[in-house]
């Protein structure tokens, strides 16, 4: 990762801290071992800034002392970083390494990058489990042997989920998931070639199953086992394996709604927690009412920012890693935890632009049924989504002891702004660009497309209004509303309640006069009742 010019301004010096990129070393006596570890842990972590003849006070701040003689000291340190002996890879050019003047005293400047991933771990001496190092705050730490491992996997040229599972076979597949998944290509890719091929076939072709040479047989590939197989199979692979949804947006109690890989009452893969959760995370959120030719488009830029947040957080699980994937939905946001770290710098996956999806395959796979973003463009979809609607920055968190990355959607009573975003923008306009499907209106079992851009479902004439009969902004909710029912069939007062954030007054008003106009119709006492489309 390229570092910024500006981390550090020589006139300032005195006013700095040590921190996650800059150490002071005083360096009185030539270059110090401590130095080395510093260095490394920069490399494994984010990069930074060593300044050799600098001294940290008591209080924190720094003092210039200056190095004797920095021309030798430069040589030295030259043939030291280019020692296999003292550290296992030069990371430097020339102009990386620098002498600054202070008031007369000089210092020497090191600019360490970020290591690549294929470099990593950067170590010192010549064991990797005992050298390696990482920053975490203004210190140096010792890596864990989980952490090194780590860094070793994502150092291979092949993504870790390529590997053949020779002791396998076909049975570790759920084939209703392998079907649903079939179901959505063939709506993806109508008359497609591979749609006549069996199912074997299929999943050779979308890298699923793979083809070992030697022996003439296929055998399932992890990538395969993540998106298909069955939890308990997936265990013996990947024994940290774990996919945890969790919606907290009520305090009282532990949590609304949870989906877990655990439970045993599902297939706890990969394609169908994404399908699962995507539903759960889009629930809430606004849906305009636009027109693509005579077909209505609910696909959103928002939506499209959470749904790539979540497919994000998937593929670039390390699912040998620890904790699991853990999406989390509160009253004011979402967090999308994976067990690995960022494998480039965070400042260049947010530019967008470089792809090096952790699970690669797993990426095609939902790549070819059009979901997740290709050329790196992930992180920007999700930034300029979320930051469109609600004006607030996503925010991401790499942290260490175990790998773990931390994406946050934040935004304050969003279950208001939610609501008022949709009402204000509920209106009719023509759109002919992005197609992308919403997978909320799908069906996996039959990759029933008969919903996609139509969420009214439109099953009967008097099922959605026109906007000539409503025109103004109550009748804007409650074509929301309507919009909501016929998406999600049956539903309680509660329900509408959640979803819009209105007051349980207001919940009534707009199902009474959906009742009264015909639309919908009640079912049950008032205690129990619920609401449904005719």
């Amino acid at each position: 990762m390229k570092m910024e010019e500006n981390l550090y301004n020589m006139q300032e010096i005195s006013s700095y801290r040590e921190g996650n990129r800059l150490e002071a070393k005083k360096a009185k006596g030539g270059i110090p071992n401590s130095m080395w570890e510093t260095y490394s842990s920069f490399a494994n972590t984010d990069g930074g800034i060593i300044l050799l003849g600098v001294d940290e006070k008591k209080d924190g701040s720094f003092e210039v002392s200056g190095v004797q003689n920095a021309d030798q000291m430069l040589k030295d340190f030259w043939n030291m970083v280019n020692n296999r002996q003292k550290i296992n890879v030069n990371l430097l050019v020339e102009k990386d390494v620098t002498v600054e003047d202070y008031e007369g005293k000089k210092i020497i400047s090191i600019r360490v990058p970020r290591a690549d991933r294929y470099l990593r771990p950067v170590y010192v001496g010549q064991d990797p489990m005992s050298g390696s190092y990482r920053r975490n705050g203004e210190g140096d730490y010792h890596c864990s042997h989980e952490e090194v491992s780590a860094m070793y996997r994502d150092a291979y040229q092949l993504t870790q989920d390529r590997k053949l599972l020779k002791h396998r076979d076909m049975k570790v597949f759920c084939m209703d998931t392998v079907h649903s998944y079939r179901n959505i290509f063939n709506i993806s890719h109508i008359n497609h070639v591979w749609s006549k091929l069996d199912d074997e076939e299929f999943l050779g072709k979308i890298g699923a199953i793979g083809y070992d040479a030697d022996e003439g047989k296929f055998y399932p590939t992890t990538a395969g086992l993540l998106m298909f197989g069955y939890e308990n199979e997936i265990l013996s692979e990947y024994p940290q394996y774990f996919l945890d949804y969790q919606d907290h947006r009520d305090p009282s109690i532990r949590w609304v709604d949870r989906l877990a890989s655990s439970t045993g009452e599902w297939s706890g893969n990969v394609f169908d927690f994404f399908f699962a959760v995507a539903n759960k995370l889009s629930h809430d959120l606004p849906r305009p009412f636009k027109l693509e030719g005579m077909m209505r488009v609910d696909d959103t830029p928002l939506h499209k920012a959470v749904r790539e947040a979540l497919l994000n957080t998937l593929v670039n699980a390390d699912y040998y890693g620890r904790r699991g994937v853990v999406i989390k939905k509160y009253p004011d946001g979402y967090t999308f935890e994976n067990p690995g770290d960022f494998r480039i710098g965070v400042k260049e996956a947010m530019s967008g632009g470089v792809s090096d999806p952790r699970n690669a395959i797993l990426f095609k796979m939902f790549a070819l049924i059009d979901l997740g973003e290709r050329a790196g463009s992930g992180i920007p979809t999700i930034i300029d989504g979320w930051k469109s609607s609600y004006g607030e920055q996503p925010t991401w968190e790499d942290t260490h002891n175990p790998d773990r990355t931390i994406l946050r959607l934040h935004c304050k009573n969003l279950s208001e702004v939610l609501f008022e975003k949709a009402s204000g923008k509920d209106t009719v306009t023509e759109d002919t660009g992005d197609k992308t499907m919403d997978i909320s209106a799908i069906n996996p079992e039959t990759g029933d497309k008969s919903a996609i851009n139509n969420n009214s479902g439109n099953k009967k004439d008097n099922q959605t209004a026109t906007n000539a009969e409503i025109s103004d902004k109550t009748g804007d909710k409650m074509q929301m509303i309507l919009d909501y029912i016929a998406k999600n069939g049956e539903v309680k007062t509660s329900d509408i309640m959640q979803a819009f954030g209105l007051k349980s007054s207001q919940s009534r008003y707009y199902l009474s006069s959906l009742v009264e106009q015909g639309l919908i119709e009640a079912c049950g006492s008032n205690k129990n009742r619920t609401y449904k489309a005719k």
